[in-house]
């Protein structure tokens, strides 16, 4: 039987490996985030209305944290609120659809959570999931979502 000696890592080469860590992670199924920003959501606009970006669609289905503001809910229960780039005073289903903003991003709640003002900045962190979508509860349509989510003043 050959024996070979394994060399040991220095400090820098453990702390490099160690920062792949979160990508194998992710890999592995464990509940690893990355940073979506609201201007990496789309790549473009045309005839066929928004595009999503290449990170949108490489992301789907994965963890991630975004940053904004919360819209006023609905209702006090809901368990979904809307994450808007800029702090929005007024519920924005009751503007018109011409002051609806384009740089929204729907948070269902895995749990319940308090609800904030509207010109707190919050991270809220959950599943992206892209494409249409119906909530069958509320009939309310949404393109691009997080899932199972949660959210933190920041």
């Amino acid at each position: 039987m050959i024996v070979r000696k394994i060399p040991s890592l220095s400090r820098r080469q453990t702390l490099q490996a160690m920062a792949g860590l979160p990508l194998m992670l992710a890999a592995g199924g464990a509940r690893a985030e990355e940073k979506l920003g609201f201007n990496e959501l789309y790549k473009s606009f045309g005839v066929l209305g928004l595009q999503f970006s290449d990170k949108v669609k490489r992301l789907n289905g994965s963890t991630v944290s975004v940053g904004g503001f919360m819209a006023p809910p609905l209702k006090a229960e809901a368990a979904f609120f809307v994450l808007t780039e800029i702090p929005m005073s007024l519920c924005p289903f009751c503007s018109s659809d011409a002051d609806w903003p384009d740089n929204i991003l729907v948070v269902y709640l895995a749990a319940k959570q308090t609800f904030v003002q509207y010109n707190a900045p919050i991270a809220a962190q959950g599943t992206l999931d892209v494409g249409p979508w119906t909530d069958p509860e509320t009939g309310f349509v949404s393109q691009l979502r997080l899932r199972d989510a949660s959210f933190d003043t920041v």
